[in-house]
């Protein structure tokens, strides 16, 4: 259901640093008021895609539950609703607008994580 190159994405969550995780969340969080929202708004997925993207994201992340929430309380929440988010954008990064794949997933490449290029584009920019 999920494409190979969003699972690889997602896969990615496991491998981050706490710090890393922080600061992509934190990156997400400020550019909601620059058209995040709105970028996020037309990601929009099927239920059944959305409910195994959460479920994948969730299994990535939650064997680290206590070293992330330790980091920074919350952060395991936090880094979930990051990953969904970008995710979405990648599963879709063939029938979304190339601004708005670039600022869903611009916290991830600013953070040094691989990014996989929209369809038809470049990968998107560290800021």
């Amino acid at each position: 259901m999920l494409d190979e190159v969003t699972l690889r994405f997602i896969g990615t969550a496991a491998e981050q640093a706490p710090g890393v995780l922080a600061a992509v969340f934190d990156d997400m969080v400020r550019l909601r008021r620059r058209g995040g929202r709105e970028a996020s708004r037309a990601v929009g997925l099927s239920a059944a895609h959305e409910s195994r993207l959460q479920a994948v994201v969730r299994a990535a992340l939650l064997p680290r539950a206590g070293e992330l929430d330790s980091y920074r309380p919350g952060l395991l929440s936090d880094a979930k609703s990051a990953y969904v988010i970008a995710a979405r954008a990648v599963h879709r990064r063939a029938g979304i607008a190339e601004e708005h794949y670039e600022l869903l997933l611009r916290p991830f490449a600013t953070a040094g994580i691989d990014v996989p290029p929209r369809a038809g584009g470049p990968p998107p920019r560290s800021a």
